[in-house]
């Protein structure tokens, strides 16, 4: 993978991000924080975004080097997750949402090709991984997308659709100069 290529996907992902955090912020608090009412595996619209902004730090903290070697308690693994109780309001996301979107932007803004196309050896509870740095990078975009449309099924049963966020939608709106 190339380095063009990596940010274009992450302008993409930023795009889908925003159209994802404006359609929140049109539903009350008390939707945003509601329970489900269908099974998205997550609690409701709340702790879909604040899952969503867990996996862009948890892998970015990853690719940083935090997690190369094993914690001595698999207890302190959970104590690096976000959590919901931690931003409870839609303010509250959004601002470290901007945090860790700049801060994988810098990190991005650091690679060369080699790095990026190079392997990465990390830890989960239980097991060492090995994966190249670009696919770590991908499937933070990947991972986004599944939840961002569970988001958005939450945000259309509340009258809230956040409209199409699809690549080539993307790619037009910024051909455009919209984006």
């Amino acid at each position: 993978m190339k380095i063009d290529e990596i940010k274009l996907l992450y302008d993409f992902n930023d795009w889908a991000d925003a159209r994802i955090l404006e359609a929140c912020a049109r539903v009350s608090p008390e939707q945003y924080a509601a329970p489900t009412p269908f099974g998205t595996g997550r609690g409701g619209l709340r702790e879909t975004m604040v899952h969503i902004l867990d996996n862009i730090w948890q892998q970015r903290i990853t690719l940083q080097g935090y997690y190369q070697e094993p914690l001595a308690d698999e207890a302190a693994y959970d104590a690096t997750e976000l959590h919901e109780d931690a931003l409870p309001t839609l303010a509250a996301l959004q601002a470290r949402w901007l945090t860790e979107q700049r801060e994988m932007r810098a990190y991005i803004a650091t690679l060369t090709e080699a790095t990026l196309n190079s392997t990465m050896r990390y830890v989960i509870p239980g097991a060492v991984r090995e994966l190249p740095v670009w696919l770590i990078l991908l499937d933070v975009i990947i991972h986004a997308t599944q939840h961002r449309s569970e988001a958005a099924a939450l945000l259309t049963s509340y009258g809230q659709s956040p409209g199409d966020y699809d690549m080539i939608m993307f790619l037009n709106e910024r051909a455009s100069g919209k984006s």
